[in-house]
């Protein structure tokens, strides 16, 4: 379904004293706040953020508050994963060895889903001559593009589960974030597991916050050759990159080093961080190596990591985070809410965008001239565009108000028959 952009826009002024307790690593996750429910009525987004001075422990189901499915050719079915993600609040470059990307979940998006990697499970066996998922992928000299290979069971979202039922995603989440969007830097839109931020697909040229918004380019390049030594012979069964070693590293080719991220300035992180980026080409398009790459950039918390992995145990005193509240510093003045909706006047649909600056739940409620609430939709979160279907609304002039547990607006608009 084609993304209509609109200009909506939330402004949420900090004191210092919130920024000081409160953190993009705290306050990025899309908290369920309401009990919503995702696909198959079950517990969506991240269920509780606690933290503690090094870490933030994120409770999640990892199913999605938007709509996903079906998954064309895939017979398995997303269930509650009840994960618990600990995430470093404090990243540090990895010094020695760095730690492989692996298999299954390398990270979490900021709705509780995983993060997998660009790997579909198989490499290239000169034993048998063909694609093998045994002894394991990964380390071999040719593994399987998963974008290649399994984006027909892709749903609308670019997701999909696995056997256990993890829903996951291995590109740029379309339905997280507005990644049409070019004129605005991409938001936080998850976290790796060495806990540096995992951002969209805009951000400023310079790397010290200055300059246009600029797609960010992956710096790795499609090989010209016609051979794969000890490989998939190149055909239309496997094409240049259906292999992931086909896409080689370039210094300079791109925005982005070789773990597809970069040291910047942000507008979470002024001072600067290391962050990954997700990359598509022009037409939005996933474009490799999709997420991080290769290599994690810092130290791992390795209890997110291996078989059964992702079910961290709370061993220290932490403090839950509660979005808004005035313990972390806020008042009501420190709060605006402006807003416009599109198209107005309407006819058929009206859709609603929320800038990727608010990280709490708002509801959206359609009122008519004389007071009654004709439509009203709950859970709506930033950067998911939000679709009312007003066809069956008469002509006339309507109300709607959106606001969440702190913050409200209103505006009037028309619709047309």
């Amino acid at each position: 379904m084609k993304k209509i952009l609109l200009a909506f826009s939330v402004t949420l002024f900090l004191s210092a004293s919130a920024m000081a307790q409160v953190t993009p690593e705290i306050s990025s996750w899309i908290l369920n706040t309401t009990g919503a429910t995702g696909y198959n009525s079950l517990p969506s987004n991240c269920q509780q953020v606690q933290y503690s001075t090094n870490y933030v422990y994120v409770s999640c189901s990892c199913i999605p508050g938007y709509s996903i499915g079906p998954w064309t050719g895939n017979p398995n079915t997303p269930s509650n994963q009840n994960f618990v993600y600990k995430i470093p609040r404090n990243p540090v470059a990895t010094t020695g060895t760095p730690t492989n990307v692996g298999m299954g979940h390398i990270g979490v998006w900021k709705n509780g889903v995983s993060i997998f990697n660009v790997y579909d499970g198989y490499w290239w066996s000169t034993t048998s001559n063909s694609w093998s998922s045994t002894p394991g992928p990964g380390t071999h000299a040719w593994n399987r593009n998963a974008y290649m290979f399994e984006a027909v069971s892709f749903d609308n979202c670019l997701g999909h589960p696995q056997q256990q039922g993890e829903y996951h995603h291995h590109v740029s989440p379309n339905c997280l974030y507005n990644q049409t969007d070019s004129t605005h830097h991409s938001p936080i839109i998850g976290y790796a597991f060495d806990g540096f931020p995992v951002y969209g697909a805009y951000a400023y040229t310079n790397t010290n916050g200055t300059g246009a918004i600029k797609r960010m380019k992956s710096s790795y390049v499609l090989t010209t050759a016609t051979t794969r030594t000890n490989g998939p012979t190149i055909d239309a069964t496997n094409p240049l990159g259906a292999a992931c070693e086909d896409y080689i590293y370039t210094s300079g080719a791109g925005d982005l080093d070789a773990h597809n991220g970069r040291f910047c300035v942000t507008p979470e992180y002024p001072n600067g961080i290391y962050a990954y980026f997700v990359t598509i080409d022009a037409t939005l398009k996933p474009t490799f190596p999709y997420t991080f790459y290769g290599t994690y950039y810092g130290v791992v918390e390795t209890t997110n990591t291996g078989m059964n992995s992702g079910h961290a145990t709370i061993s220290e005193t932490v403090t839950t985070y509660v979005p808004d509240s005035t313990a972390a510093g806020l008042t009501d003045a420190d709060l605006k809410l402006d807003f416009m909706i599109m198209p107005n006047p309407a006819s058929t649909m009206l859709h609603v965008f929320i800038q990727p600056i608010y990280a709490n739940d708002f509801t959206i409620d359609v009122y008519d001239i004389q007071g009654r609430k004709v439509l009203s939709r709950n859970n709506v979160h930033p950067t998911i565009i939000e679709s009312l279907d007003v066809s069956q609304l008469v002509a006339g002039e309507y109300i709607v108000k959106v606001y969440n547990n702190r913050i409200k607006n209103e505006q009037k608009i028309v619709i047309e028959r």
